[in-house]
Formats: C-alpha cells, sequence, structure tokens
C-alpha cells in the first residue's frame, strides 16, 4: 500500500469496471471503437463490448494485464500494461483511427507498454496514477517502458514528465469526427538506469 492506495491484479469478475476505466483513460475513443459492434449487432451496448473484451478475449490488453488501484476498498484507478512483440508488425488495424497508434506501437518492439492508465476523476490528485506507474516498471523489469498520449494531454504528460519519461516521437491523429480537436499521438518512453 502507498499512500492510502492498494495496487493488485485486476480480477475476470471486475472486466465492467475495467472498461470504464480503460474508456476514461482513453478519453472515449474506447467507446467510440467498441460501437462498432453494437452497430453489427453483436452487443446491445459499447460498454457490453469493452466488457467482454477485456474479460474474455485472448491476447494483450485483457483483465489479465490489467492492475487496479484501491482505495477505501474502492477501485479507484487501473493500468493495462504488457510487453510489445514482434508480432506487432503484423497487425492490420481494424479502423484507420488506430494506425497512428500501431505505427508509434512498431517502434517499441521489446519495451513493456502501458496501454492505459486510468483514474476516476473524483479520485485523482492523490498519487494513483504515479503508484500505477511504479507497478508498471515493476512488472517491466529491464525493458523500456513506454506509453502514448494526446499532445493536448498536458496534465498526463506532466505526470509522465515528472515520473522519467520523455517524448520519442510523435504522428498526427487520425480525427474521430470532422469536429474532432486535431491533435498528435505522442509516444513517450522512460529508459532503465
Amino acid at each position: 500500500m502507498v499512500g492510502g492506495v492498494t495496487i493488485r491484479p485486476a480480477e475476470r469478475r471486475e472486466a465492467a469496471e475495467l472498461a470504464i476505466l480503460v474508456d476514461i483513460a482513453a478519453h472515449g475513443l474506447a467507446s467510440w471503437l467498441w460501437y462498432g459492434a453494437v452497430q453489427h449487432g453483436v452487443v446491445d451496448t459499447a460498454f457490453e463490448r469493452g466488457r467482454n473484451k477485456l474479460r474474455e478475449e485472448p491476447g494483450p490488453g485483457n483483465w489479465r494485464d490489467a492492475l487496479v488501484a484501491e482505495v477505501d476498498d474502492e477501485i479507484a484507478g487501473l493500468s493495462v500494461g504488457y510487453a510489445i512483440g514482434t508480432d506487432v508488425s503484423e497487425i492490420v488495424a481494424r479502423h484507420p483511427v488506430l494506425e497512428p497508434l500501431l505505427a508509434l506501437q512498431r517502434q517499441i518492439v521489446g519495451h513493456w507498454f502501458i496501454e492505459s492508465l486510468g483514474v476516476y476523476r473524483h479520485q485523482r490528485r492523490r498519487g494513483i496514477g504515479r503508484a500505477l506507474l511504479a507497478k508498471e516498471y515493476e512488472r517491466a523489469g529491464s525493458a523500456p517502458v513506454s506509453l502514448i498520449t494526446e499532445s493536448h494531454n498536458d496534465r498526463a504528460q506532466a505526470l509522465y514528465r515528472a515520473n522519467g519519461f520523455g517524448e520519442a516521437a510523435r504522428v498526427e491523429a487520425v480525427p474521430l469526427f470532422e469536429e474532432s480537436k486535431k491533435h498528435d499521438w505522442v509516444l513517450f518512453t522512460r529508459k532503465v538506469a
């Protein structure tokens, strides 16, 4: 426990709450992508798709790769991390919006990748993000640690820079909607000392 924050592995039965936090971390991108399953009649809501993805699908980014942060017996945040292998070069983006993210991931083969880091708004500024990052460093072992964030997410970038990350690359994001705020995806890497 760090500062009243307990970090532990996620459990499969928590997949619905993990989906909410993944969507918070992605600023709605996850639920936007999950909504495609609603349009195809596979599920009734985007979050049902997210829950199913986190609960059952094999491969990186499911509940097995997640850590949860608890405060006062309540889940307050999560991180999802895993190693980026050479198979990232074989992944085909299922939507054009994902291609810039995959392009950045292809640059970090051999790194530990933090896919998601999200904390509920009412739980922020309590050291939860910092505690989750520390656990991800432990899981990374001797591998460099990388993550991707939006160029306009100043608060997240300040957290990452304060914890040893530096900007490694950036690519222009594909907008979700015509009125979407234009931004870049920024790859941050923390080198092993």
